[in-house]
């Protein structure tokens, strides 16, 4: 075991945790109220929320999984790096909307929103049903990043004592979201942010270094990695599967319950916008990040035999944690493997606080007890993030690994099928609430479908079209259905009046 590194890991770790419990008494509020803990009172301002949406979007597999995919697949995996600058445009745009009309009636999660605007409240049960579901595999893959660096410094990671200390991070994580709520990963993003940041620019400068500079560096990789897999015989290869991987990812990105919990808890719908403005760093963050892939290739450190049980357990997802053990002394790997586990942390608990939120404003208050008081729905959230939390922890001790990736690639095409009742909502009402509903079911059945005739292996279906194949992310294509149905049903529906539900905002609403 690398005792060097496991000391410093152990120590940053120890840290993040007096940090999460005592950020309860940060811009002390009463606990016992769901918006504040599960808001933290709807007060942060652009620098914390900043950071906490930096540590909501870029997760610790995101930091293990692009490299790997570059690491793997090439250029193709470079597809994150337009996403994230798409996506914060459509920010600036859309979610200020958001923030004013959920601010002016007290919407928490965007099953709240969809209930104002629709007065629908089954169309509200599929959007919170998909939030969650979508969300469970996604807490349960912030585990690869802690479960690959404990490997890398050297402890097992299969069996009981393999897993403990996974269990032992989550029970921490749990105690500390459950004491302080949003506050916790709110404060913690920053220590995260930071280490990540030291983390990533030694990388890009020492390697380069080392490897003679960029240019020998290109000159060590295969040709067929450095350029996407251009048009041939009738197919349009990974140019198509690049772009609409890059736009459907964008289009879904603010609509998983975390990051639309985070938008939520600004003090302001301009700091909304002024995020959309700084966020792109992260992007630049992130194409050096997706480098590091290249340089593992460069190094060829697959071919080391020192990582070759790692390698055979983890696969391309170990390519970062053997670059860096190959390349920097001990001491410092404890710091960048504390900023991959840390940066599990925290989306993990945002996760699990957006999963508890839906669960508890749009299934049990609505369906189970709608006359509970403040302070019972707040404790409902508080017990329902802990069997989130368990449910992902179970979930990936008892289960292979390949499971929860194939199901968070469903996650992302679920989740997108929320487009039509959320963001066009924002704008006009006119889709029928009974229409989106059938939608939403059209989409979610078409898009399950095309990830089972991939083997679940794959988001990326070849639509053929008259002899002719577009690959393409299947998330488009089943909101493409869902569109389509809720559009032709809407026109239909709409001429029954007591189909369109009651809609409790105002269009001054979403101007505040």
């Amino acid at each position: 075991m690398n005792w060097t590194a496991i000391i410093v890991f152990v120590l940053l770790f120890g840290a993040v945790t007096i940090i999460g419990f005592a950020a309860a008494h940060w811009r002390r509020g009463d606990l016992d109220v769901l918006d504040e803990w599960g808001l933290a009172g709807r007060r942060l301002g652009t620098v914390v929320v900043w950071f906490l949406l930096g540590g909501d979007v870029y997760t610790a597999y995101t930091f293990i999984a692009v490299p790997a995919l570059v690491f793997g697949a090439g250029a193709i995996g470079f597809f994150a790096l337009p996403y994230t600058i798409i996506v914060y445009p459509l920010v600036f745009l859309i979610l200020p909307r958001m923030w004013s009309v959920a601010h002016k009636h007290n919407f928490i999660t965007a099953g709240d929103f969809v209930q104002g605007r629709y007065g629908n409240k089954w169309l509200v049960l599929a959007v919170a049903i998909t939030g969650i579901v979508a969300t469970m595999p996604y807490i349960a893959l912030q585990l690869l990043g802690l479960q690959v660096v404990i490997g890398a410094m050297g402890v097992g990671t299969v069996g009981f004592y393999g897993d403990l200390p996974l269990i032992i991070a989550f029970i921490i994580l749990a105690a500390f979201t459950y004491t302080s709520g949003l506050r916790a990963p709110a404060m913690i993003a920053v220590v995260k942010d930071t280490l990540i940041y030291i983390t990533v620019l030694a990388m890009v400068i020492v390697i380069p270094i080392e490897l003679g500079g960029y240019g020998k560096m290109f000159a060590m990789i295969p040709p067929a990695k450095l350029l996407l897999a251009g048009p041939k015989d009738g197919n349009l290869g990974q140019f198509s599967a690049y772009a609409t991987l890059a736009l459907g990812s964008a289009f879904a990105l603010f609509l998983y319950p975390h990051t639309m919990t985070a938008v939520l808890s600004s003090n302001s719908r301009e700091v909304i916008r002024r995020n959309a403005a700084y966020l792109p760093a992260y992007s630049f963050m992130l194409g050096l990040l997706a480098l590091t892939g290249f340089m593992a290739l460069a190094v060829g450190v697959d071919k080391l035999p020192e990582f070759a049980p790692q390698f055979a357990q983890y696969g391309s997802n170990f390519a970062v944690p053997a670059l860096i053990l190959h390349t920097f002394p001990d001491w410092f790997a404890g710091v960048a493997f504390a900023a991959i586990g840390i940066g599990g942390l925290v989306p993990a608990a945002i996760m699990s606080i957006a999963a508890s939120n839906l669960f508890t404003r749009n299934i049990y208050v609505q369906f189970i007890r709608p006359n509970c008081t403040p302070k019972q729905e707040a404790q409902n959230a508080k017990i329902t993030s802990l069997i989130v939390k368990f449910g992902a922890l179970l979930f990936i001790i008892f289960l292979p690994l390949q499971y929860a990736i194939q199901l968070q690639l469903l996650g992302g095409i679920w989740i997108s099928q929320t487009i039509p009742a959320v963001i066009v909502g924002l704008y006009t009402r006119w889709l029928n609430p009974w229409a989106l509903i059938i939608g939403w079911a059209a989409g979610l059945i078409a898009g399950t479908w095309m990830a089972a005739s991939l083997s679940f292996q794959s988001a990326v279906f070849p639509l053929a079209v008259d002899g002719f194949t577009v690959p393409g992310y299947a998330a488009l294509y089943a909101l493409a259905i869902n569109f389509a149905v809720s559009i032709v049903l809407s026109l239909l529906f709409n001429q029954i009046l007591a189909t369109r539900g009651t809609d409790l905002t105002s269009a001054a609403d979403y101007r505040v």
